[in-house]
């Protein structure tokens, strides 16, 4: 039977919450497949993994803050309605709650940021802290494949 160590190859299913309910939950689709070591999850929620054999079904409760950092009040940022053109639909519409991804600047990956506010000239204030920063998560994890 395998066991989780760093950098494993995981196939699983996974379920992140917060206080308001569940952010992520993979248990009723089909199941996620990652590394650890690269980032797809927190360094708090691979420890939590660590040694877990193939088969494991575990649920872990991380601190606030411990998952996902506490919120930088500085990761909320307005964007100029010229940017957003430019980097999407010209026409979109922004309401508050809204969760909009952006490209990385190398255009491999993208970044989500939720919309906070929207002005009179169509500038959006977004969030991009991880919507679970700051608070207590639960982690569930069903281990399905370990390489």
């Amino acid at each position: 039977m395998s066991i989780v160590i760093s950098g494993s190859f995981l196939t699983l299913h996974y379920r992140l919450a917060g206080p308001k309910g569940d952010i992520i939950n993979t248990f009723s689709d089909k199941p996620a497949t990652l590394s650890l070591g690269s980032g797809e999850l927190s360094p708090a929620m691979e420890d939590r993994l660590m040694g877990l054999a193939e088969g494991a079904h575990a649920t872990f409760e991380l601190s606030a803050g411990e998952a996902f950092g506490e919120r930088n009040p500085e990761m909320a940022q307005w964007v100029a309605r010229k940017l957003l053109t430019q980097l999407g639909d010209p026409m979109e519409k922004y309401a508050a709650g809204d969760v909009v991804q952006f490209p990385t600047p190398d255009g491999l990956g993208s970044y989500a940021g939720t919309v906070l506010e929207v002005n009179d000239e169509g500038a959006v204030r977004f969030d991009f802290n991880h919507p679970l920063a700051g608070q207590p998560v639960t982690f569930e994890v069903r281990l399905i494949g370990v390489l």
